[in-house]
């Protein structure tokens, strides 16, 4: 993506994310049961949704690196996890909020919601050092991708495991006695899942446009090393002596 691009893109992101909080905090009603506390719901499961789709979707990338030993989809597979991770973090932290505003405790251990996402995390936490462990990058890749492939695919089976959980006190917002989220709430929701998964993107287009940006200037530098011309590595002035003769020239 442009710079341009990328600039409506963030534009874009940031008045979807200011209409729907401002819908959160100001427009929807409090809930009859939770209060207030409750409007931490719109933020943490957006969060975790588009945390959990873009491991998935960094697993897609990963086979399709080993398909076609394309290196644009290997780096797509690590940045799609690289981002979710964060988003990750976020979802650990306003689910312990939440959490301690609502059962007096940060964390409860036999709750398999907030359990399960934590070892989602945790196992994706470990594709850091399991990739960088191997220096051949090109056995790194296919090694990685391989890894995105077999935690994207525990990441659905995982939540069908904890749905058919029989112990559940994590609050079921979208099962309630009335059949569901009324109008509103769901209209916010929906708002502040379309705002989180456009940040995502655009924090995705970003890293990925500075990689892309870094390798370009990796290349030149080869070249110009290439060509007799001094980098940072050389400390003996090499570009001087070669573009003053044409600076003076002029």
């Amino acid at each position: 993506m442009s710079g341009r691009g990328l600039k409506q893109l963030s534009i874009l992101t940031t008045l979807v994310m200011l209409a729907g909080l401002l819908l959160v905090f100001f427009w929807v009603p409090m809930d009859d049961v939770e209060g207030f506390r409750q409007k931490v719901f719109y933020i943490h499961v957006p969060l975790a949704i588009v945390a959990l789709v873009g491991f998935m979707a960094g697993g897609v990338e990963g086979f399709r690196h080993l398909r076609t030993n394309d290196r644009r989809h290997d780096a797509n597979s690590y940045v799609f996890i690289h981002m979710s991770v964060i988003f990750g973090v976020a979802v650990l932290i306003t689910g312990m909020l939440w959490a301690k505003a609502s059962w007096g405790h940060y964390w409860v251990w036999d709750e398999p919601t907030l359990v399960s996402f934590l070892i989602v995390f945790l196992l994706y936490c470990t594709y850091y050092p399991f990739r960088y462990a191997i220096e051949d990058r090109d056995r790194q890749a296919r090694y990685a991708s391989v890894f995105a492939i077999t935690a994207g695919a525990f990441v659905p089976l995982n939540f069908m495991a904890v749905r058919m959980a029989e112990s559940l006190i994590h609050p079921r917002v979208f099962a309630t006695s009335e059949g569901g989220l009324p109008g509103s709430m769901m209209f916010t929701f929906l708002v502040m899942l379309v705002a989180v998964g456009l940040l995502w993107i655009t924090l995705v287009k970003l890293e990925l446009l500075g990689k892309q940006t870094s390798g370009q200037v990796s290349k030149l530098r080869r070249a110009l090393e290439a060509e007799g011309f001094a980098t940072s590595a050389d400390p003996e002035g090499t570009v001087g002596r070669r573009i003053a003769p044409n600076l003076e020239s002029r």
